[in-house]
């Protein structure tokens, strides 16, 4: 089954024009199935109030779908999202009599300027999405294993402990043991399901609902994630080189409080030190955590600033 999963920002309630209105919190998954293929859009929900659900959003996704009627802070904050997560495909779609010439400015030199910009038509995106859905090629990984961040957890009369989550790397396999970080627990899949449909295994990508034994719902959280094999790490503290957007105006100083978003994970941070070395857009950063954070080394994490006022996302760093 080939899925493809797509950020649907700008305009609330957009995807429920194109599929069906799924599971739905602080995020909304719409889902659209054709034969054995499959779309997944995520919708923030409560964004521009809350941030977190727009980078849980655009963190869980392969591409983008942007729908503008106005040039807005909130257009501007979701378009450093995008390119802060580096969602480099995706979809522009312009309504309210707006012209292609008012957004690009705001799109030079960030991987949106690279997007398709389509027709209001919402036949012919479904269509479109679905052909990237079968279409797409993932990179070839080196990570020997299995990655899977946990967005939703139930409890499920007569199954038990059901979390939701997107495959992030190697392939699931039904009776499977994996561990859980940062805790440490171990849970072994009993059932796979992908858009209600069992299956024996999931593979990079696939949006899955995972029937686990061994473990309760207590024992587990949002952001923790699943994972069988090695290299992934976990850490209270991190270090490495930031990275800060060309619209951020504000240096980065020892005692600020930021939040961290990595996969799943949105964990308040306090910067410990700062080296601006020749240029404050670049700056070396160690940063304490409130929380361990789970991740391979290497791996880029999105940097917030909640009191910043208009524009929330500061840049990125390098995870050391």
């Amino acid at each position: 089954m080939a899925n493809l999963n797509v950020a649907a920002v700008g305009i609330p309630g957009y995807a429920k024009s194109i599929a069906k209105a799924g599971t739905s919190t602080d995020l909304i998954f719409y889902n659209l199935k054709k034969g054995g293929t499959t779309v997944t859009f995520i919708e923030p929900v409560r964004y521009p109030e809350r941030l977190a659900p727009l980078f849980y959003a655009v963190s869980m996704a392969d591409c983008a779908l942007l729908v503008v009627d106005a040039i807005t802070p909130e257009f501007g904050e979701t378009v450093v999202m995008l390119d802060a997560a580096g969602i480099s495909s995706g979809y522009i779609i312009l309504r309210n009599y707006l012209d292609k010439s008012q957004v690009m400015p705001l799109l030079n030199g960030t991987v949106l300027e690279n997007y398709e910009f389509l027709e209001d038509n919402p036949v012919e995106i479904r269509e479109r999405l679905l052909e990237d859905a079968v279409s797409i090629s993932r990179p070839h990984e080196d990570f020997e294993g299995s990655v899977v961040p946990v967005d939703h957890l139930f409890n499920v009369k007569g199954i038990g402990t059901v979390v939701l989550g997107c495959v992030g790397h190697g392939a699931v396999h039904v009776h499977d043991q994996m561990t859980v970080l940062p805790s440490g627990k171990t849970a072994q899949v009993r059932s796979i399901q992908k858009h209600d449909d069992d299956f024996t295994d999931a593979e990079p990508g696939d949006r899955v609902g995972l029937a686990l034994k061994n473990i309760t719902t207590d024992e587990l959280d949002r952001g923790d994630v699943l994972f069988t094999g090695e290299g992934l790490k976990v850490a209270s503290e991190i270090t490495g080189p930031a990275s800060l957007n060309k619209f951020w105006q504000l240096p980065l100083k020892e005692g600020m409080m930021l939040h961290v978003g990595h996969w799943m994970q949105y964990i308040p941070a306090r910067v410990e030190s700062v080296d601006n070395g020749d240029d404050w857009h670049r700056p070396a950063l160690k940063l304490s955590l409130e929380k361990e954070m789970v991740f391979l080394p290497g791996d880029t994490a999105v940097i917030h600033y909640l009191d910043a006022g208009k524009l929330r996302v500061a840049g990125t760093v390098r995870i050391e």
